[in-house]
């Protein structure tokens, strides 16, 4: 954190369950992969008309890229900076598998974990006055999902070390909704969801 900031916010998130919070433009928010390759499903709202939320295709279309890291922003669908990256020590972070579903697991693999990233959104946007319908693509953060030349992708083993962190800067009045991954299933988790850390803090207005 730095040093001329007020620490407003640091909680660990129990593996496989969601958190959200509203940021002031210009707070920061820091995500810890605490014990490694734990994706981090990831949504933001514009606090005050969450009519306008994150959108991957402009995300990939404006930046000309499928992965976000370092100087990433995230686009809403009114092509307008929500959120930026400040700093990242893993980077190739995910915008394009979107999150698990007990539906889509059934159909992947024949079963389901006790819990899915829909549900978690779900429950955590309702706190908010949002439901079902404003569960939008995601960002996975340190989720890998490399693209062969033949166009086939699948979910690989992550890259993120134990302490790894992304720091994001909120470019407007934002609210943040994330699920820590359940999915025990596939490579998301290294097959073993693990708790985060996720810490809010506000510089001093001299130091924005």
């Amino acid at each position: 954190m730095m040093a001329d900031a007020t620490l407003l916010e640091d909680t660990t998130v129990p593996a496989g369950h969601p958190w959200s919070r509203r940021l002031e433009e210009g707070d920061r928010l820091r995500l810890v992969d605490l014990e490694g390759q734990q994706a981090i499903d990831f949504l933001c709202y514009n606090a005050d008309d969450p009519e306008e939320r994150y959108h991957a295709p402009n995300t990939m279309k404006l930046q000309r890229q499928i992965y976000l890291g370092k100087g990433s922003s995230l686009w809403s669908v009114r092509a307008r900076r929500m959120m930026t990256i400040i700093d990242d020590t893993c980077g190739g972070h995910d915008t394009i598998f979107g999150c698990c579903s007990f539906a889509l697991d059934e159909v992947r693999y024949g079963q389901t974990n006790p819990r899915c990233c829909q549900q978690n959104f779900e429950e955590e946007l309702a706190r908010h006055g949002l439901g079902p319908r404003d569960v939008v693509p995601n960002v996975n953060f340190f989720m890998r999902v490399p693209v062969a030349e033949d166009g086939q992708v699948a979910i690989v083993d992550g890259l993120s070390k134990p302490g790894d962190h992304v720091d994001l800067r909120a470019d407007m009045d934002v609210l943040v909704v994330l699920s820590n991954c359940p999915e025990a299933l596939n490579p998301a988790t290294g097959l073993r969801p693990t708790p985060i850390q996720v810490t809010v803090y506000r510089p001093t207005e001299s130091s924005r």
